[in-house]
This record gives structure tokens, C-alpha cells and sequence, in this order.
């Protein structure tokens, strides 16, 4: 039998379980989440600007952009 197919069903109860703890958790204190939103979105801001910017080629010419040195 493949170890594969035996973790599936974990880890859907994992998730499962995890989904409804945080359901109930939220309906109890949605007033402290929605609190910590606006604090949320601004860590979000940096946080998206250094690990979405991995791309970008970083003067790499086989990046495929336009060669710089011609």
C-alpha cells in the first residue's frame, strides 16, 4: 500500500478539525479580529514587498529583459 494514500485521510481530518477551531474561535472574538485587522494589513504590506519580489531578475542577463549592456 502506498504511504501516500494512508496520510490523505489525516491530513483532511487535520484540516477539518483546524477549520472548525478556528470557526468557533472567530465567533467568539470577532471584535478582537476585526481589531487587528488594520495592523494585520499593514505587516501584510512589507511582508508581500520582500517575498514577492523574488522575480525580478536582479540584473541577471538571462532573465530575459532588455540587455543593459549594448
Amino acid at each position: 500500500m502506498n504511504p501516500d494514500t494512508l496520510k490523505r485521510p489525516v491530513y483532511l481530518v487535520l484540516a477539518s478539525l483546524a477549520l472548525v477551531v478556528t470557526f468557533f474561535v472567530l465567533r467568539e472574538h470577532w471584535g478582537h479580529a476585526l481589531g487587528f485587522l488594520p495592523y494585520a494589513l499593514l505587516l501584510a504590506c512589507p511582508l508581500l514587498h520582500f517575498f514577492h519580489h523574488g522575480g525580478h531578475g536582479r540584473g541577471d542577463s538571462s532573465s530575459g529583459g532588455p540587455n543593459r549592456g549594448s
